[in-house]
């Protein structure tokens, strides 16, 4: 089996597009801009040369996923197969270029990035559609499925639990900032004073 494989490195160039298909399959969309740098000898300088757009669709775990992780202008890298797609309108006929998307992730040559393990990536997790499926729903046009809230629900809750915490203290042991508030000068042992002289 032959394939033509591919991998572009480009801009997001609109937002991504949800869908499912008649047998609930999950798919998103996006166009990816490709400007391919030159060096210009006679101005000795970087210069950007012709823009390629191409079309990005993934399917299924991808798909999902790259819904709470790109925005229009992020820079990515897309690993996939290369379709050409050709079809007549009246007389006219025409073609575009897709790529069917294995692997889609930010350029960190460009920045920075947080990967976090995303919930029930083989299939639907379980569950109804909770708060944050009605949060989207208000902000969108169209209802969206329970499964894709919960998802953004357990990042968001993933990224509160990522955040730095202070160590739990045993019970009955109180903090040094704790202890030095409630001990004043009067309450000050001979010891003490003696170490502090």
């Amino acid at each position: 089996m032959s394939e033509a494989h591919v991998t572009v490195l480009g801009n997001v160039a609109t937002e991504v597009t949800y869908g499912e298909t008649a047998n609930g399959v999950p798919m998103a969309n996006f166009r990816i801009g490709c400007t391919e740098r030159r060096y210009d000898r006679e101005r000795a300088c970087w210069v950007d040369g012709e823009t390629q757009w191409l079309r990005v669709t993934a399917w299924r775990a991808l798909a999902v996923n790259l819904i709470g992780s790109l925005a229009k202008g992020d820079p990515v890298l897309v690993t996939g197969r290369l379709r050409v797609r050709e079809w007549t309108e009246g007389e006219v006929r025409r073609s575009r270029a897709e790529i069917d998307a294995r692997s889609v992730g930010h350029d960190l040559t460009r920045g920075t990035s947080a990967f976090r393990w995303a919930t029930g990536v083989r299939g639907q997790p379980p569950g109804g559609a909770g708060p944050a499926a009605a949060e989207a729903a208000e902000r969108a046009d169209e209802p969206v499925p329970g499964w894709i809230a919960n998802a953004l629900e357990a990042r968001r809750a993933s990224a509160v639990a990522a955040a730095p915490r202070l160590p739990e203290l045993p019970p009955g042991v109180r903090s040094v900032t704790e202890q030095q508030e409630d001990v004043s000068e009067g309450e000050r042992s001979d010891e003490d004073r003696a170490t502090l002289s």
